[in-house]
């Protein structure tokens, strides 16, 4: 695990499809072993995350609206289903890439718990449209924030970007920041400079986290022939974008500080955890290593996510 990353090895698992006996296994299943895998093709942690900015920017612009418990509850189903069908849909267009990785080859598509694969697209479009009709009775711009994040992550990211070029992170990344946009708008019915520096912040934030698991499982990206900038590029320089969009990232979370009413929570939170962010991502930089690019990666989750509480008790306080 400690090895340099410019001699990486192939990270344990056998990129395969998986195993006669786990093929047997996944078609014996019951009916609650066909509903876990239904929840896991949503990829539910990723769900969790997006759902959390978008939770986070409606209690920070609850204060310049009043909504109802109803509303409220009505647009965290309508952003979860949302962020769930996107990440169906997606895996079903991934699924012969996830049958190589060994990362990825025991997801419900390739490892044969949903079957045939089109069943998951149609459960993606299924979430998705339900999703858009809830939206639509919220109002009409946080209905238009749904489909820019489906087209941005499905058809920009996925279909377009992931398998063509090394803006794939970036360009459809934007994606990324479509909750946290939807939270503002489904309150306040518009968008202002805020919400729309508190979604370039998700959009920073993901290629710390995208890159850092790139580098990690560097073998594995390029036998797929995913041009992650860690896989095409060599990696001083890939290590270099990394820590600029870090460097970039916590800036913009110190920005948003003074474009909002923001108090001490949540600017002393933007501190330490930026500089922490800093820290792990200048000490990969100067001494790189596997490990501690899985260590940036798991990092860069619970980082978002204490900055978008500390903005909910920001709220709360004033």
């Amino acid at each position: 695990m400690g090895d340099k990353l410019t001699g990486l090895s192939a990270p344990t698992g056998a990129a395969t499809a998986p195993p006669a006996a786990e093929q047997a296994t996944v078609s014996g299943g019951g009916a609650w072993d066909t509903a876990k895998a239904y929840i896991e093709v949503t990829k539910p942690i990723s769900v969790v995350l997006l759902v959390f900015t978008a939770v986070a920017t409606m209690v920070v612009a609850a204060e310049q609206a009043t909504v109802s418990v109803g509303f409220v509850l009505q647009a965290v189903l309508a952003v979860t289903l949302a962020c769930a069908g996107a990440n169906a849909v997606s895996c079903y267009v991934d699924r012969d890439m996830d049958a190589v990785m060994g990362r990825t080859r025991r997801r419900p598509v390739p490892s044969g718990r949903i079957s045939p694969p089109a069943r998951a697209l149609y459960w993606g479009l299924f979430l998705f449209v339900l999703s858009l009709v809830l939206a639509w009775n919220l109002n009409p711009l946080a209905w238009a924030t749904l489909w820019g994040g489906m087209l941005g992550y499905v058809v920009v990211y996925s279909l377009w970007l992931k398998r063509r070029s090394v803006w794939n992170i970036i360009i459809g990344g934007v994606a990324g920041g479509m909750p946290a946009l939807f939270g503002w708008a489904v309150v306040t019915g518009e968008i202002t400079l805020l919400p729309v520096l508190i979604a370039a912040l998700v959009v920073l934030w993901i290629p710390n986290h995208i890159w850092s698991l790139a580098i990690f499982y560097r073998e594995e990206y390029a036998r797929v022939k995913v041009p992650m900038l860690p896989v095409v590029s060599d990696l001083p320089k890939a290590l270099h974008c990394l820590l600029l969009t870090v460097v970039m990232m916590v800036i913009l979370s110190v920005l948003i500080y003074f474009i909002g009413d923001w108090g001490p929570a949540y600017l002393g939170t933007a501190l330490v955890m930026g500089a922490a962010a800093l820290a792990l991502s200048a000490h990969i930089y100067r001494n790189p290593e596997r490990r501690k690019a899985w260590v940036l990666f798991k990092f860069s989750s619970p980082y978002l996510a204490v900055l978008f509480l500390s903005m909910m008790i920001d709220a709360w306080l004033r």
